[in-house]
């Protein structure tokens, strides 16, 4: 480390979990930006340890040759999920040392609407030249999901649906069938049935986790409901009317989403919870865990799961896990009464109190070049933003066969949508895992009862900010 860092900042860091690239081999990247307190350029967070620091390393020295006034730092804060990455930059926020920029994913694109970040329009308006291919190659449910009350606040730059994955050797095994894209509730669960059959009593087929990203969310969404309401702002069509003018489905778009109420004893929601009850109580599904999907992983490549819900960003973890590409598969996610899917994306959100907002703004702008994107997602472990990106090139070495499915469901279902996760997201998800296990791992009373309580905390949880 060098002298500039000083003891108090090597405890802020250590407390913080915030890791560098690595010292010496790169002049602008030192131990001494780590803190980023002392640092004079532009301070890039990304949730992730040194090695995701030095993956972005290349795009950060491409960006320094292009603008040779702006040193960038990048820092990478560890955490458990996107909620800790979230509660420790708001902790440098009250300690005076925040990032410039900062990467962030859908759950906390409202929080950081509302407290921290900096609209992105007037920047999109004056360079929109400059833009205009990013939003012609991006889909416009991603850029909507980054609307807040009618601004822009993020250019996503990648993203996930919560599809099904399918192991095919499992599948085969039974005599199954892959599904049709407009499969239903009815057709999962005799295809776990069968699975159940064929592997005996000791294999459960489905898993899947208690959290907002492919845990009970996608089944709601597919029942037409959500356990929060939601409403869209007004506002945005400086954007619509602007970048997707010829966009077949612009007439659908808004200012952003708003969830605002809770709607946890909505018949819809009963129904859903009900569903999953019972697969859990014949043995066809788990009671979710918590913890990110990554964790199931392993799990799947080993041959221990059946059916798994996931996005992109599973692909390489299963091929690292030993799997090729005809040993699993992915499909839309089954229907009920819609087969609409729900997904989560990220990008660089400008923080409001920088003073270097100009400088970000480029940075903003160059990462969002089809080049660098390139770059950053050279392998398929998430789904680029980009149409143009998720192409077959992309997953030729790794399958899977239907790769088209993780674009094509927005294509498909375009009224899909993202996380829901509004300026009080930790609280939220907090009440949410409280009673999910309750809801499915009991009686159907239990199930009424449970849900009777996610209401009342989802109402303490709104208040919360």
């Amino acid at each position: 480390m060098s002298s500039g860092i000083t003891r108090r900042a090597l405890v802020t860091a250590a407390a913080l979990g915030i890791a560098g690239v690595s010292v010496g081999a790169w002049p602008r990247l030192s131990g001494a930006d780590i803190p980023g307190r002392h640092a004079k350029g532009l301070r890039v967070a990304i949730l992730g340890n040194s090695a995701d620091a030095e993956a972005r390393r290349g795009i950060a020295e491409a960006f320094m040759r292009e603008h040779p006034d702006i040193p960038v730092h990048l820092q990478a804060i560890q955490g458990a999920d996107w909620k800790d990455f979230f509660a420790k930059i708001l902790t440098m926020v009250a300690a005076g040392n925040a990032p410039d920029v900062v990467y962030v994913a859908t759950e906390g694109t409202q929080l950081f609407a509302e407290k921290l970040a900096e609209p992105l329009d007037s920047y999109v308006q004056r360079d929109a030249q400059q833009v205009a291919e990013y939003f012609a190659d991006v889909h416009p449910s991603l850029i909507e999901a980054f609307m807040y009350r009618g601004s822009l606040f993020q250019m996503p730059l990648d993203f996930n649906a919560a599809n099904m994955y399918l192991n095919s050797s499992t599948l085969r095994r039974a005599g199954l069938e892959y599904p049709p894209a407009e499969w239903t509730w009815d057709d999962f669960e005799s295809m776990m049935r069968g699975m159940k059959k064929r592997e005996g009593r000791g294999f459960t087929p489905y898993y899947w986790t208690n959290r907002l990203f492919g845990g009970v969310v996608p089944w709601l969404y597919t029942n037409d409901t959500s356990f929060l309401t939601e409403t869209r702002a007004q506002g945005g069509s400086w954007l619509w009317n602007g970048f997707y003018r010829g966009e077949a489905t612009k007439t659908l778009r808004s200012g952003g989403y708003l969830w605002e109420n809770p709607n946890a004893e909505d018949p819809k929601v009963l129904e859903t919870f009900e569903f999953l009850r019972d697969l859990v109580d014949q043995g066809l599904a788990v009671r979710p865990e918590g913890g990110g999907g990554n964790s199931l992983v392993g799990l799947f490549a080993n041959g221990k799961i059946g059916a798994a819900p996931a996005g992109g960003y599973w692909v390489d973890g299963l091929v690292q896990g030993g799997m090729g590409p005809k040993d699993f598969d992915v499909q839309f996610f089954p229907g009920q009464r819609s087969q609409r899917h729900q997904f989560g994306a990220a990008g660089y959100a400008i923080m409001r109190d920088s003073k270097l907002k100009d400088e970000a703004w480029e940075w903003v702008k160059f990462t969002a070049r089809r080049d660098q994107m390139l770059t950053m997602f050279d392998r398929p472990n998430t789904t680029p933003t980009r149409r143009s990106m998720v192409n077959e090139a992309f997953y030729a070495k790794t399958g899977p066969q239907h790769w088209k499915v993780f674009y094509d469901t927005l294509d498909r279902f375009p009224t899909s949508g993202p996380i829901p996760a509004p300026p009080q997201q930790a609280a939220i998800e907090t009440a949410l895992m409280k009673n999910v296990t309750n809801a499915v791992g009991g009686s159907r009373a239990q199930t009424r009862q449970a849900l009777g309580a996610l209401q009342r905390d989802l109402e303490l949880a709104m208040r919360s900010v």
